[in-house]
């Protein structure tokens, strides 16, 4: 009996189709890892946070470095409840200053007043993650602005030294993560002078990933040129619709000025497996900022970032800004929760097992089409060597409705498939509804609602027979979120909400809109007196919708001129919040076109990343006739400079045609900017 199964098994064996031959290049095991984590967190704290700076200098005095409530274990619950995998913390950035306390250096926190000195972040970051579950990354710039032998050898085994340090005294790393900025100026130990280093060859970076290799047999380490990881060429998180995990290495260098556009989104014929890794900060800045508070990048912008990352072939990497308390701020906080509670929505339940699945072309046992149903990252759905242009047909008992469409390779085997496109039955037959190029480790397709019995992927070109290791079909929520609302200078309003299946209702006189209470918007309308919006958006299919916005409105700006020689002077009165001014004076004068009667004034100043000449000390003045004029307001917007919001200041009633800012003292002593002046005329 015993002979007989093992007969039988033979010529099971024997009979059973061989997996598909790799396509190189391939993924090495720690890459495969760290496919698997695919959305992780970074931690931009560091003197940069107590200076109010993106890069410093190198000459800042450790003594500044004084978080009030630092709690590394909060930033690592946060993270992972925002379904990160992990987090990247930079140990060491361009100023030098080190969040361990390094032996080979003073500019630490050893010689910092937190914790007396005592403490090590580094330490304590890499025992919180380790509690929550979550990885642990090191950042380390390589350029250095503090070290006196910066371009010299000395520097490049002080740097080894200190890379020894992390990733030997704090456990499992998992990305190791070096910055492509690399030399210009600096402090040097006090040489304040602008240093150039051969981005080439001064870091010797084989005997760097050597000792990484070393240290961190698991860890990967990202790069421009990787070797394991690339940058994806910019820094709002996106990939490409095109977004190839192999390339040309051995082309690349770190900090090269043709890398973002010559080979960031990696190339079919790329002789190494260094798939991209998209970073973003969840604020304009990659430190804390307060001006920056009312800047957190909102839900619809969070959720374009991760379909675009990844549902593109790329990882994702969104950074906390951690304040001077030492916490992830509650604006972010907040952003990311949202962002997570979305991205469960959207696939909470995958509409695919509900169908039967046919495929034009198999490989035989073990590579059916039913192997992209069953969640299990090596199991596949190959076709017969040399059967490129295939197909997987999806068929529903009854017609569904769908708006999202997910698929991965199996990329053990290398990245197979060049374009795609999909297909939906309808009463004149098969439709398109997209078509693709790259798809690799997954790629999601955002769609418009469609309603059908029946799918169709079409593999249209491939390096190689597909290797497909997941499909998925979803029905996402709309996102409901309060609509935009402009208007320009001449009065015209428009809204905008970023999903497609939803209406915008709003009202003119303050109650709150629905379907049968209110206008549904459809084309932008006059408004040119003062008055308040009220706008909704609702989802078509469900009636659901978000919170209701309201936006108040002054007077339009059509009939209004700023008596200034600069041409540029108009920014000012453009109802653009993006356009600026920089005055040479320090007053300007606006003509309303007519008397007004107002009871105050706004001035929002420039909105920016970065800007200067922020109004601090003011004189508002009124004229009916621009020769006469009155003081009505005389003050100071006292904390402008971390809350460069609109401000907005009251008196009592006046009529005046003409009004005149003049700024008696700006934050930073330098020019005057504005973004924008207006006017209240309502009580």
């Amino acid at each position: 009996m015993f002979r007989k199964l093992l007969i039988l098994l033979l010529i099971i064996a024997c009979n059973s189709p061989k997996a598909p031959e790799p396509v190189l290049p391939i993924p090495s095991e720690r890459q495969l890892a760290w496919h698997k984590m695919e959305y992780y967190g970074f931690v931009h704290f560091n003197m940069n946070t107590f200076s109010d700076m993106e890069w410093g200098m190198g000459d800042e005095d450790p003594s500044n470095f004084n978080p009030t409530e630092l709690d590394t274990r909060q930033w690592a619950k946060v993270a992972k409840e925002a379904g990160m995998k992990g987090l990247i913390i930079t140990a060491k950035h361009h100023d030098g200053f080190c969040l361990w306390p390094s032996e080979y250096t003073e500019h630490s926190v050893k010689n910092s007043p937190w914790k007396n000195g005592q403490g090590d972040l580094i330490q304590e970051l890499a025992e919180s993650c380790k509690a929550e579950g979550i990885g642990f990354g090191i950042y380390y710039s390589p350029w250095d602005r503090n070290h006196g032998g910066y371009g010299t050898d000395t520097y490049i085994a002080y740097m080894k030294n200190q890379l020894t340090e992390l990733l030997s005294n704090y456990g499992e790393v998992f990305e190791v993560w070096f910055d492509g900025a690399n030399g210009g100026t600096g402090y040097y130990g006090g040489a304040n002078e602008d240093r150039k280093v051969d981005k080439r060859s001064y870091y010797e970076w084989e005997n760097v990933y050597k000792l990484v290799r070393e240290l961190q047999p698991n860890a990967v380490i990202f790069g421009d040129a990787g070797p394991d990881v690339r940058w994806v060429g910019n820094e709002h998180g996106y990939a490409y619709e095109t977004t190839w995990s192999n390339l040309l290495r051995d082309s690349v260098y770190a900090g090269m000025p043709e890398y973002a556009e010559m080979y960031s989104s990696g190339q079919e014929n790329g002789s190494h497996w260094v798939p991209a890794e998209a970073d973003v900060s969840i604020r304009p800045g990659w430190y804390y900022h307060a001006y920056e508070d009312h800047k957190v990048k909102s839900l619809p912008q969070l959720l374009d970032i991760y379909y675009r990352s990844i549902g593109q072939n790329s990882a994702l990497l969104i950074n906390f800004p951690v304040d001077r308390r030492g916490l992830v701020h509650e604006k972010d906080v907040e952003q990311i929760m949202k962002l997570s509670t979305k991205i469960k929505e959207d696939f909470e339940n995958d509409l695919i097992h509900n169908a039967k699945l046919v495929a034009s072309n198999e490989r035989g046992k073990g590579y059916g089409a039913d192997k992209v149903l069953d969640n299990e990252w090596e199991t596949y759905w190959a076709t017969e060597d040399g059967v490129v242009n295939s197909s997987i047909e999806i068929t529903y008992p009854q017609k569904i409705r769908f708006n999202r469409f997910l698929i991965q390779e199996f990329i053990a085997l290398g990245q197979r498939v060049k374009s795609f496109s999909l297909e939906i039955q309808t009463d004149e037959g098969w439709q398109e509804i997209h078509q693709g190029t790259t798809i690799g480790a997954k790629r999601i397709l955002r769609l418009d609602d469609h309603y059908t019995d029946k799918i169709r992927l079409n593999i249209l070109d491939a390096k190689a027979s597909p290797a497909i290791s997941k499909v998925g079909v979803f029905d996402a929520p709309k996102l409901l979120v309060q609509p935009v609302i402009h208007r320009d200078k001449e009065g015209m309003v428009s809204m905008e909400i970023p999903e497609s299946g939803v209406d915008i209702y709003y009202t003119l006189d303050g109650t709150i809109p629905s379907k049968s209470n209110g206008e549904q918007y459809t084309a932008p309308f006059i408004l040119k007196n003062a008055g308040k919006i009220t706008a909704i958006s609702i989802d078509q299919n469900s009636d659901n919708s978000s919170e209701a916005l309201t936006q108040n409105f002054d007077i339009a700006k059509s009939n209004w001129r700023v008596i200034h020689d600069d041409p540029n002077s108009k920014n000012i009165i453009d109802a653009n919040p993006n356009t600026n001014w920089t005055n040479p004076k320090d007053e300007v004068i606006i003509d309303l076109g007519e008397l007004v009667h107002i009871n105050g004034f706004e001035y929002l100043p420039p909105q920016g990343r970065y800007f200067s000449g922020l109004v601090f000390k003011y004189r508002f003045s009124g004229s009916a006739d621009g020769k006469n004029w009155r003081d009505l307001a005389v003050g100071e917007f006292s904390n402008i400079h971390n809350n460069p919001i609109k401000q907005e200041i009251r008196f009592g009633n006046t009529q005046t045609r003409y009004i005149r800012l003049t700024s008696l003292e700006t934050w930073d002593g330098k020019p005057t900017q504005y973004a924008e002046i207006g006017v209240i005329t309502q009580e």
